[in-house]
């Protein structure tokens, strides 16, 4: 979640604002006209597996998740693949008594008597992993950060950082981002954790968690320690855990980027390099990770979106690990996947967080990272959303976020229809779509990018995904689709979800009403009747020879998703 400029809260206003009319008039009359697109699908050949990797989400503030808003968010999240949906947040293991703010949080898991002896505490840290696990969310357990008592930090170093929306990103540091003053009580605290959670939750359980050490240790804002410091704490604690639990899923470092040096010596390190916990060689590693993000700016009065950024570093931290012979088969988490790299920071550029520029830029996003890790031969296990919600915070108020004030953002309608996609990538293809490498090297700068991705399901369902991209935040025509079909067996029952400026958008409702910042009980139900995506059926393609098609308008920024069954 590095921060890449310092920006200013008030566009916290610009955030929620239209479209300015300046933007609006930058197109020319006739860019009103729908334009045509023609997908084509076969129903009957596979493109191999499809992976669902954006079952992953995350947030700084772990206190949140057991507040009112946290809770029905995490219920939504659970709902979208029981069982399979992963959390990572961090500030897990900071000292405090567990009251949310902006990037902190904490459990008080760690202090000492007045002996040094450690004493532990599960109790605000239980809650937060029995909050997970009721909800069908379980955890991407991110050891960190480093508890007061065992802070290495120069005496005067205030441990909890001040920052708030509008300060530099600079300022969160702190005394909880240090090396430990002692590995052993480190590797110990990672132990007696994982144990605890063992006998809490039971081995069969806690065997399917991830289990991660820290956050972007090659960034000063996380990590004021050396490479060869990280290293330490990475194994000590992944030791540590592994005494506990030898299967446990352990992996790491989630750097920020690709990693680059810092990247290649940790995983030289892991591969080959002395063990400061065992004394053996390496380090033991069931998956590897790193982050990468967008970077919006804003120009010419509206956001324009760095999706080529983001592609780049995925493609980057996909060659980093391909490249050494014995991780390149390990699976892979980008650990933070996003548009930009700091969810609580306001500013113009963040502005398409509310709209359906996100949620368009997220659907054209993932069908690329798909893409990169087939070419790539890499073994793509999840790529991390670093977004969930602010709890009691303006409506609406400009920050990556799944939902305000519990209301669904249409971002998360997007990740639904993910949800309803299948295991098996069909062939697809679009003549509307921005090809791989055009959209690595310039992002979507001329043309729009239609784009489709197509699966079965494992009842024998064709799930059907379209979306309508452009990285500036401006108005355009619609596309005018003809989606082919071919490769049916037999008539065809068709079904609809669209997430647009009009449908499923829970902003547009809250804009047409005057953007109330309280909202009274019969208009919170309007909202949250807004965010839904409803299923419309369409009428039946006529089959002919095992082909049908279906025509239907896409507008700027929508996305939807055609279930044929």
């Amino acid at each position: 979640m590095r921060a890449f400029s310092t920006i200013s809260v008030m566009a916290i206003a610009a955030a929620i604002a239209p479209l300015p009319a300046a933007a609006q008039a930058q197109l020319p009359a006739h860019a009103t006209e729908p334009f045509p697109v023609t997908i084509e699908v076969d129903a009957a050949r596979s493109a191999g597996p499809l992976t669902p990797i954006w079952r992953f989400f995350g947030a700084d503030e772990p206190n949140y998740a057991t507040m009112k808003d946290g809770r029905k968010l995490l219920k939504k999240l659970g709902e979208l693949r029981p069982g399979h949906v992963y959390f990572r947040t961090h500030n897990l293991l900071n000292t405090g008594d567990g009251t949310g703010a902006f990037k902190w949080g904490s459990t008080n898991a760690y202090t000492e008597d007045k002996d040094g002896k450690p004493v532990y505490d599960w109790t605000v840290v239980d809650g937060i992993i029995d909050t997970y696990l009721a909800r069908g969310v379980r955890p991407y357990l991110q050891i960190g950060f480093m508890p007061e008592a065992l802070s290495s930090a120069k005496p005067g170093t205030p441990y909890q950082h001040s920052w708030r929306p509008g300060f530099a990103y600079e300022l969160i540091e702190g005394g909880w981002n240090a090396p430990p003053k002692d590995y052993a009580k480190w590797g110990e605290l990672a132990y007696q954790w994982t144990k605890h959670n063992v006998e809490r939750y039971g081995r069969d359980e806690v065997k399917t968690w991830y289990f991660q050490v820290w956050n972007e240790p090659n960034g000063k804002s996380y990590w004021t320690g050396t490479q060869a410091d990280f290293n330490k704490l990475h194994d000590y604690a992944i030791a540590g855990v592994r005494r506990a639990l030898p299967e446990a899923r352990v992996g790491g470092p989630d750097v920020a980027g690709p990693g680059g040096k810092f990247m290649d010596a940790f995983l030289d390190h892991v591969a080959n390099g002395t063990n400061y916990a065992t004394g053996e060689i390496g380090t033991p590693t069931d998956f590897l990770a790193f982050h990468a993000k967008g970077s919006p700016t804003f120009v010419d009065g509206h956001v324009r979106m760095g999706i080529a950024n983001q592609l780049q570093g995925v493609d980057a931290g996909f060659r980093r690990i391909a490249g050494v012979p014995k991780l390149k088969d390990k699976p892979i988490v980008i650990g933070e996947n996003d548009p930009e790299g700091c969810a609580a920071c306001p500013g113009p550029q963040n502005a398409y967080r509310n709209s359906t520029m996100y949620s368009s830029y997220t659907a054209a996003s993932y069908k690329r990272i798909w893409q990169l890790a087939a070419r790539n031969q890499v073994n793509l296990d999840g790529a991390l959303t670093w977004a969930f919600t602010f709890e009691d915070q303006p409506w609406f108020a400009g920050y990556r976020q799944l939902a305000s004030n519990g209301v669904d953002l249409p971002v998360l309608n997007v990740f639904r229809m993910f949800a309803k996609l299948g295991a098996t990538q069909l062939v697809a293809s679009s003549d509307g779509e921005t090809p791989l490498d055009d959209i690595l090297k310039s992002g979507v700068r001329g043309k729009a990018d239609v784009g489709v991705l197509a699966s079965r399901t494992d009842d024998g369902k064709v799930a059907v995904l379209v979306w309508h991209y452009h990285d500036d935040d401006v108005a355009g025509p619609d596309a005018a689709i003809a989606l082919k079909l071919t490769g049916l067996a037999r008539q065809t029952k068709a079904t609809q979800w669209r997430v647009d400026g009009s449908t499923a958008n829970a902003f547009s409702a809250w804009k047409a009403m005057g953007a109330p910042q309280s909202p009274n009980e019969k208009q919170y139900v309007e909202l949250e009747r807004a965010s839904v995506m409803h299923p419309a059926t369409l009428p039946a393609p006529a089959i002919s020879n095992g082909a049908a098609t279906i025509r239907f308008a896409l507008p700027r920024q929508g996305v939807t998703l055609l279930v044929l069954e």
